[in-house]
């Protein structure tokens, strides 16, 4: 007798099914794994040996193989403990085979036979919904695989109790989906002392999520300002938290079982290897532009991380996607992500600083900034200079809006954007238009029009920037509540662009 559980086997966010088969069958005693696992996968036996002896169960003096189908998928990680045992046990008959085939499991066992969380839930319960099956996973984990409310979630906290589950003993009732993190950031706008261009220049890209870079000198206030962009931005929406949160479900980054509705906002060091940033290492993991995937990416000092780095982000910021690619895998994780780049003018800082006069300026600024490629910085919509506050300042009132009322306006031009790519599944933002969505709608109206034409022609500008120019417009004229483009919002894109002739 053949009898059967499945889980899943992760490649990116997606979870695969697989069919874990046991066979119990007359022949000198073993416990074998087979269908390509790994480590942790093939040390399973021995720990589902001590957690079923825990239960007083014990393995008969048979050949006990397992078949992890399809045998040419690589199997990682130690979720497969809970389907091996469930598989083990419906093959003795200690729970009916039918209850196990109508089941996807995960969950590593411990030697007393209690379940621990493992990594994945949310996408194993997406599985197991478009399966039609019932997902049975560690009682931690529960909370989080519950928020897709078209699988039934099963969360018992030991084996035994999904034993006493699937006889009938105790019943285990559904699991609950966590709590809904909806916290309000407690950084607000009116902390930062001056820099109005700047700030109206985060309130820019936050409406459009368009790439933006600050320049300036150390203590300007560059960091000050990125640490306050995730208070102006509005909830996800419901799609984008879950898309969010499958993606933090497999690096285990989800608290409690709940799922959150703030944007991601992740700041890497610059001294964070490639596989970090890009996604790779063991098990290709997705990295930081994946975990700040509906979100912001902010890198800080960005002229000192490795060129290497700096250039694999080309790719992704224009499609969106990422694949990681290994001699035995080739993954794909979603990245569709803001980022928020912050520089020195050059490698002390203070190259525009009369007072600290650079005896290399300005080479010692072409040179820092030069390790910013053309074509990486031709993929900022916004760059502005952000220059150093006086200490006078620094005791005058706050000026400008809060966060709320810059929020407030977000999420205006947001809902704005929503309604005008309700049928352009390709896109969601004004960052995303191209083509001819975005000719349909950003075309500026007539003095817009020739003062770019002149802008492009004096600039240099390459066909991306121009279209990054009319993209930003746009969302200048979102904000401004306008329906068409018209030339002081043009006249403003373009102002964000000529910190620098970099257009390559």
């Amino acid at each position: 007798m053949v009898a059967r559980a499945y889980t899943v086997a992760f490649e990116g966010v997606e979870a695969k099914q697989v069919e874990v088969q046991c066979a119990v069958t007359p022949g000198l005693p073993g416990f074998s794994i087979v269908g390509l696992p790994d480590k942790s996968v093939s040390e399973a036996r021995d720990r589902v040996r001590t957690a079923l002896s825990s239960l007083s169960i014990a393995l008969p003096s048979k050949r006990i193989t397992i078949n992890l189908s399809p045998a040419d998928m690589p199997k990682e990680g130690s979720h497969y403990d809970l389907p091996i045992a469930l598989a083990l046990l419906a093959a003795l008959e200690i729970i009916p085979s039918d209850a196990t085939e109508g089941t996807t499991a995960l969950g590593e066992l411990s030697l007393d036979g209690s379940l621990v969380p493992v990594t994945g839930a949310l996408p194993a319960a997406m599985s197991a919904a478009e399966e039609s099956r019932t997902l049975v996973c560690p009682n931690a984990s529960g909370p989080e695989a519950a928020w897709v409310g078209a699988a039934q979630v099963l969360a018992p906290k030991s084996l035994a109790d999904a034993v006493r589950h699937f006889t009938g003993q105790s019943p285990l009732p559904p699991a609950e989906p966590g709590e809904l993190s909806d916290a309000s950031q407690s950084r607000d706008l009116l902390d930062v002392k001056g820099q109005e261009r700047a700030k109206r220049a985060l309130e820019i890209a936050a409406a459009g999520r368009h790439h933006m870079i600050m320049v300036g000198s150390p203590g300007s206030g560059k960091s000050m300002l990125a640490a306050r962009l995730p208070g102006i931005l509005p909830p996800l929406t419901p799609v984008e938290a879950l898309e969010t949160s499958m993606i933090h479900s497999l690096s285990g980054l989800l608290e409690e079982g709940g799922i959150s509705r703030i944007h991601p906002f992740r700041e890497p060091h610059h001294t964070a290897s490639m596989a970090a940033i890009v996604g790779g290492g063991r098990g290709a993991k997705p990295g930081e532009i994946s975990l700040a995937h509906n979100g912001v990416l902010f890198m800080d000092e960005f002229p000192e991380f490795p060129r290497q780095v700096l250039e694999t982000l080309r790719q992704p910021i224009e499609t969106g996607q990422v694949i990681v690619s290994r001699a035995n895998a080739h993954v794909k994780y979603p990245c569709r992500f803001m980022l928020l780049a912050a520089a020195n003018p050059c490698k002390c800082g203070y190259l525009a600083d009369p007072n600290r006069a650079c005896s290399r300026a300005p080479i010692c600024g072409e040179d820092y900034l030069g390790r910013i490629s053309g074509p990486l910085m031709d993929r900022f919509d916004l760059r502005i200079e952000v220059p150093p506050v006086a200490y006078s300042d620094l005791d005058l009132p706050s000026s400008g809006d809060s966060s709320a009322e810059v929020a407030a306006r977000v999420t205006t031009a947001r809902e704005l954007q929503a309604d005008r790519f309700e049928n352009a599944p390709e896109a969601r933002l004004n960052a995303d238009a191209e083509g001819a969505l975005l000719g349909e709608i950003a075309t500026p109206d007539e003095q817009g029009r020739e003062l770019l034409i002149k802008v492009a022609e004096r600039m240099g500008l390459s066909a991306r920037g121009y279209h990054r120019v009319l993209r930003v417009a746009r969302t200048i004229a979102d904000l401004d509540g306008s329906p068409d483009v018209r030339h002081p919002h043009v006249a403003e894109a373009v102002s964000f662009r000529l910190m620098m002739k970099t257009e390559s």
